[in-house]
């Protein structure tokens, strides 16, 4: 497993927090705050939990 550089949390009002992180190679992942160790790196995957998340209103701080 490579090394993973999380970037600060983005949290909205008593909302999830969520984490972009990148690698060495280049990859990104998206993760739940406080669960890194469970991440997504595939961007159909990525995008396909983002939205929903957006539409169950637990990510709306995001966009």
């Amino acid at each position: 497993m490579s090394h993973i550089n999380w970037e600060d949390s983005f949290c909205g009002d008593s909302s999830n927090c969520f984490r972009i992180g990148t690698d060495a190679a280049g990859n990104a992942y998206i993760a739940v705050s406080g669960s890194e160790d469970r991440y997504i790196t595939d961007t159909r995957d990525a995008l396909r939990a983002l939205i929903r998340g957006i539409k169950a209103g637990e990510a709306d701080h995001l966009l």
